[in-house]
């Protein structure tokens, strides 16, 4: 239904967790933000604090810069964004009660699951190379360094907003 590309974008990592935001899954579920956070209010005692927590003015900030959020001031949201873990969004398809609802759940369960996964097998990639390490002599040091170094995700490259005036001397 969804493809997987479009959900992982979605997928944010806030004070440690993979958790998706409240108007990314209204728009995922067909539902506007405000309908979404209506139902999870009505049925607040489905939603601790590890399924689901309110966004704080510097984390929104932050995603403002990344520009995941609108914009203050322009029409924006009135109140801090909610952000849903994976047992969140699962709760989220037993409160919104469509069948879109429990479909779109399913698709980004999975989505959770292949991250997941793809975090496992690294993790199994370094515990290996540990022990490949040991096992060999410091020969092999600088091959086994340059392999991990390969395994570290590369930082996102961050363009520059504007242009830069050149002086003529």
């Amino acid at each position: 239904m969804l493809p997987v590309e479009i959900i992982e974008k979605k997928i944010l990592l806030i004070r440690g967790e993979k958790v998706m935001l409240d108007a990314d899954l209204a728009e995922l579920y067909g539902v506007e933000t405000r309908a979404l956070v209506q139902a999870v209010k009505r049925n607040a005692e489905r939603f601790p604090d590890d399924f689901m927590f309110q966004l704080d003015n510097q984390e929104v900030t932050g995603l403002r810069s990344q520009n995941v959020t609108s914009k203050s001031g322009r029409g924006g949201r009135r109140y801090l964004p909610y952000a849903f873990t994976e047992q969140g969004v699962a709760m989220l398809s037993s409160v919104l009660n469509s069948e879109r609802a429990v479909k779109v759940s399913i698709e980004i369960m999975r989505t959770f699951v292949k991250l997941r996964q793809m975090l496992s097998s690294n993790a199994e990639l370094a515990r290996r190379l540990t022990a490949l390490e040991k096992k060999y002599d410091s020969q092999f040091k600088a091959v086994f360094d340059a392999i991990r170094q390969l395994m570290i995700p590369p930082e996102p490259k961050k363009k520059k907003i504007g242009f830069r005036r050149e002086v003529e001397e």
